[in-house]
């Protein structure tokens, strides 16, 4: 066996590796930093329950529908450059959302956040791959900055709502300013430059885009929210018809914004599949306990998000683990193996009574274990399976399908439990229409009247949703079945993690080399 002649990254790539972290966790916290801040932000403003949905979602719709963009204008003006900008807008931004005066000037500041925050995350993933050639440290490397990001998801209620508690809600934008600057004085210093200098933009691919993505993201949010209606059907069309002619242009042009070819790489395409399936079930089954934990359990937003902390350890041992042990066992066993142990969690949830606060915490630990080991894992696999000048078209690609796992989770998974509800819970005779609609339709607007409703009928209602969340985790749990043995047959070629002897690791085969261009530099 050929030993890896990998250049070794030393100090001055790990304290740049130090400096990538500190955006990767800020990206996570403000995916959630506004689920405890939301009732003091409603009290000031007085945002409509459209308006509120929209304070919430517009920074996730612009992420998704800029990540593809961003990762190959990445890869054309600088990597660094991009990084650079995109932490600017992105601490301006946030000023701006602090002191909103207004609904619409908030909203227009998250959307800001979002296009900042889809910089951010393909230049962060494709420097790190850049800075670290040999695989054991760049599949660390990546294990770790996927956990930065989950840590940042699991911070960001509690601090939101503690800063909200003490200060203001417009204090837990505030923090992305610091880190901002930190990041702007330190990347010349520390982080190297990549760009590969290909042609200009092609500007009917990223509008394609956008109306590919935002549609579609729309549309999952929609129906999780509304149920399948006209609105519904419209967007996923609009959707569906520019996705079709995206992909078409982009085989046609010799500069794609994607290069479409890269899915010809079986590795590459069964990776963003497992990481999809995975963050469908994750996504769905948080969205659930936490609703879970304030409206059966009883607890107030910030015991519900201290109770959820813990389980993200099993996330960082998961996410810096999986690498180490990866060296040594094929990535497709040990991810095969960790969502095969994650089934376990979803068994747990699928046990889960009205109180059972130890049940869904051990539960949720075995989801983010299986997380964060599909997560390193399946982003290295990913970013690793495309050539160096393609490295920021990858990590969008991944950061793309986990966006779209977690939206598509919420609206399948909480649809489902909501269904599961409405055909459950029974009329309480006697009721006027006033009570009797909210809380037939959900338990949250069952809670919102409880002071109208016997103490019975809230816990019927109470009972109904946990039958529906026990429901959803039997069909999750089933899919993240499949997705495990999926790993085991699909990625059973990738070996090892440092593993250079080209006849045991064909991670991109030579015809698929040819394919890309990786041997020609593209």
């Amino acid at each position: 066996m050929k030993a890896d002649l990998s250049p070794r990254a030393g100090r001055r790539e790990w304290a740049g590796f130090a400096v990538l972290a500190l955006p990767t966790v800020l990206l996570g916290f403000d995916v959630t930093a506004l689920y405890l801040v939301v009732p003091k932000l409603a009290a000031d403003l007085h945002p409509t329950a459209t308006e509120t949905l929209w304070i919430m979602d517009s920074y996730g719709f612009l992420i998704a529908g800029f990540l593809i963009t961003m990762g190959t204008l990445g890869d054309r003006i600088g990597r660094r450059r991009l990084l650079m900008i995109g932490m600017a807008a992105f601490g301006a931004a946030s000023i701006l959302a602090a002191f909103a005066p207004s609904v619409l000037w908030l909203i227009v500041a998250r959307a800001l956040l979002g296009v900042a925050g889809a910089t951010l995350m393909p230049s962060t993933l494709s420097l790190i791959s850049n800075m670290f050639t040999d695989a054991k440290q760049r599949a660390l490397a990546i294990g770790t900055w996927a956990t930065m990001f989950a840590l940042g998801m699991a911070a960001g209620p509690v601090v939101g709502g503690v800063l909200a508690g003490s200060l203001w809600w417009g204090a837990a934008f505030l923090i992305a300013v610091p880190i901002s600057v930190f990041v702007l004085a330190a990347a010349p210093r520390l982080l190297p430059e990549f760009r590969t200098g290909a042609g200009r933009l092609d500007l009917l691919s990223v509008g394609l885009s956008l109306t590919a993505m935002l549609p579609t993201i729309y549309a999952i949010k929609h129906v999780a929210a509304s149920g399948i209606d006209s609105q519904a059907v419209a967007a996923v069309l609009l959707g569906g018809g520019s996705t079709v002619a995206f992909i078409r242009r982009q085989l046609r042009l010799e500069e794609p914004l994607l290069d479409m070819r890269l899915f010809a790489n079986r590795a590459f395409s069964a990776g963003l599949a497992v990481l999809l399936i995975g963050l469908v079930g994750f996504g769905g089954m948080t969205f659930l306990i936490t609703q879970h934990l304030q409206l059966v359990e009883g607890l107030s937003p910030t015991a519900a998000g201290l109770w959820m902390g813990p389980p993200a350890l099993a996330m960082l041992i998961g996410g810096i683990g999986a690498p180490l042990i990866a060296t040594r066992i094929p990535p497709g066993s040990v991810m095969g193996s960790a969502l095969a142990l994650s089934v376990i969690g979803y068994a747990f949830l699928a046990c889960a009574g009205t109180d059972s606060k130890l049940t869904l915490v051990a539960g949720f630990a075995f989801l983010y274990l299986g997380l964060g080991v599909i997560a390193a894992l399946g982003t290295d696999i990913v970013v690793g399976a495309a050539p160096s000048e393609r490295s920021g078209s990858a990590a969008a690609m991944s950061e793309t399908v986990q966006e779209l796992g977690i939206a598509a989770g919420v609206a399948l998974l909480g649809s489902l439990t909501t269904a599961f509800y409405r055909r459950t819970v029974e009329a309480q005779p006697g009721l006027p229409h006033s009570v009797a609609e909210p809380y037939s339709d959900s338990l949250s607007g069952a809670t919102s009247i409880a002071d109208q409703l016997p103490a019975e009928a809230l816990r019927q209602a109470q009972e109904a949703f946990t039958k529906g969340l026990n429901t959803a985790a039997i069909v999750a749990g089933i899919a993240i079945a499949v997705a495990s043995v999926a790993c085991f047959r699909m990625l059973r070629h990738v070996r090892q993690i440092g593993d250079a002897n080209p006849e045991t690791q064909p991670i991109v085969s030579n015809s698929t080399r040819a394919m890309i261009g990786e041997n020609n530099g593209g």
